[in-house]
């Protein structure tokens, strides 16, 4: 047997799994550890449908449960502790749950018994991945998980701005549930993938609305990415509640704040955009951290994933982390019972570190939303009209360390003068500090934002959609080419699936959870693809 399994992320050893060491530098035993957190959610969800418990008035169970998803998602928490601790408290949710629900027979999912570690470690090895035989089977109830994973990072954004929505906890309930009945079909379980793409959709809206009630709508902005001689801090992940926070605690003490990779859409809401410390983006994506954190000598804040495993123990000293995420080594802050964050520890330490080395100097332009490009709409749709604007060419998702990622930068080099790059997710960093200018004051890359900014660029298309009057959201000229990393990449898969958007190409590879049965269902069904020589691909696209 291996020492674990794992097929979540694009970069899966051999494109078919991780045995011996996640590539992403988790060890067999968070792995396995995670298997069973995921194990346990199965059982509670089991117990809540079976039951008919009432989810809305599960208020802190509910939140947990969406906490335990995201803790589980790709380089987000490497902590062993942290997740059995995890597991401990779910479990013992788990059996405040079974007195509710009073039934009469559990499965084993809602009843197993774990005492210590060891025995953590035991179960997790006879309920992972694998425990599910049929390849096709499997392949459809990790496709619905990872997408539960990526919508349930959404749902945790937008429940720290004080929002939720009851039905997406009941459908992770319905779903996680279904993923032990093997009296499910192959077409039941590919009915719940799109319900889960349905259920995407209105977390991706909910966190929009979330941002932009608190936050403003993202504007057009140009980003300062050099740095000046001052102690600083470096925020990453996606979390904006923890970045206002660590803003209005770092106010006139003298130390600075700059983003790193998935917060750099931060410096486009109106709200951060008042403070004078809050100064600019600092490198690049997310696999490129262990030698950016270096160069930039101060404290590391992690809010969410993307942690890359420091390579030393001076690096790991300087990261802290919060929220789902966690390292080993490295100092978690927890919020209060009113979930405030001290992170006073941080800023003391920036204040005895020397000021980031600079390592690039000028400006980036972002803050293409759906709000910024309806803005513009006379101005898009003119360019349309005349033939200025070609197509559009929706280049979402996430960036990794693979060299054939090369692709996309040279796909973007490549696209002709005459299409705009839409564009969401830290797959941006591959081409938005290239000059490629742009369309009547139109620039050629409109980035909307993060992984959880894609919700505009489907906002954007259904609003060319109505502006030309067409039926169908294929016939616009917007072509799709994905790059996807992690889970959060698959449930804006899966949305797009949902709204009806085909021949969508995905890079650099296809997904491994995918059996060829399921692949060849996406095929058939959605036109689903995978990347190939760039001409070729450019010239398709623009055939379109």
């Amino acid at each position: 047997m291996s020492n674990m399994f794992c097929f979540q992320c694009q970069e899966a050893s051999k494109g078919t799994g991780c045995e011996i060491i996640g590539v992403c530098g988790k060890s067999p035993e968070v792995a396995n550890l995670q298997d069973l957190l995921i194990y346990t959610l199965k059982g509670i969800s089991q117990i809540v449908v079976k039951g008919n418990l009432n989810v809305p008035s599960m208020r802190k169970i509910n939140h947990e449960v969406i906490n335990s998803l995201f803790m589980t998602i790709t380089n987000a928490n490497f902590d062993e502790d942290a997740i059995e601790n995890q597991i401990k408290k779910m479990i013992g949710y788990r059996e405040e749950l079974k007195e509710l629900a009073n039934l009469d027979k559990y499965s084993d999912a809602a009843q197993f018994t774990v005492t210590d570690r060891d025995s953590m470690l035991k179960k997790a090895k006879l309920v992972g991945v694998l425990s599910t035989k049929d390849e096709d089977v499997r392949s459809l109830r990790e496709l619905i998980i990872y997408g539960l994973k990526g919508m349930a990072a959404y749902s945790h954004h937008a429940l720290n701005i004080g929002k939720e929505n009851q039905n997406i906890y009941g459908f992770t309930y319905e779903a996680l549930a279904a993923t032990l009945d093997n009296s499910l079909s192959a077409d039941d379980l590919v009915a719940l993938t799109l319900k889960t793409g349905e259920l995407g959709v209105s977390a991706m809206a909910l966190l929009d609305d979330a941002n932009t009630s608190k936050f403003g709508n993202p504007e057009m902005t140009e980003v300062n990415i050099g740095v000046r001689n001052k102690p600083a801090i470096l925020i990453s992940g996606h979390d904006l509640t923890d970045l206002l926070q660590l803003l209005e605690q770092t106010k006139g003490t003298g130390v600075d704040v700059y983003t790193h990779s998935e917060m750099l859409p931060a410096h486009y809401y109106p709200e951060f955009k008042k403070y004078d410390n809050f100064v600019g983006n600092y490198g690049n994506a997310w696999w490129k951290q262990v030698e950016e954190f270096e160069s930039f000598n101060g404290p590391v804040l992690f809010t969410t994933n993307c942690i890359v495993p420091p390579r030393n123990e001076t690096l790991r000293n300087r990261i802290f982390t919060t929220g789902a995420s966690g390292y080993p080594g490295c100092t978690h802050i927890e919020a209060d019972e009113k979930g405030v964050k001290d992170f006073s520890a941080i800023i003391e330490m920036a204040k005895t570190l020397d000021a980031p080395t600079e390592i690039e100097t000028g400006k980036i332009i972002g803050g293409f939303a759906h709000a910024q490009v309806t803005a513009l709409a006379d101005k898009v749709v003119d360019a349309v009209k005349s033939g200025a604007i070609r197509k559009f060419v929706v280049m979402a998702g996430c960036d990794g360390r693979m060299n054939s990622r090369n692709y996309y930068t040279e796909f973007a080099e490549k696209l002709p003068q005459d299409s705009v790059i839409l564009t969401a997710g830290c797959a941006k960093y591959r081409y938005n500090k290239l000059q490629l200018g742009d369309i009547g004051g139109i620039p050629r890359v409109l980035d909307a934002g993060q992984c959880n900014d894609s919700y505009s660029l489907v906002v954007i298309a259904l609003k060319l959609k109505e502006i030309f009057g067409l039926d169908d959201l294929n016939d616009l000229p917007i072509a799709y080419n994905i790059a996807w990393y992690e889970q959060k990449a698959v449930i804006v898969l899966l949305a797009l699936l949902y709204l009806g958007v085909k021949n969508i190409h995905l890079g650099p590879t296809l997904p491994a959870f995918l059996s060829p049965n399921v692949a060849n269902v996406l095929v058939e069904k959605f036109g689903i693809s995978p990347i190939g020589e760039v001409d070729e691909d450019i010239e398709l696209f623009m055939a379109q």
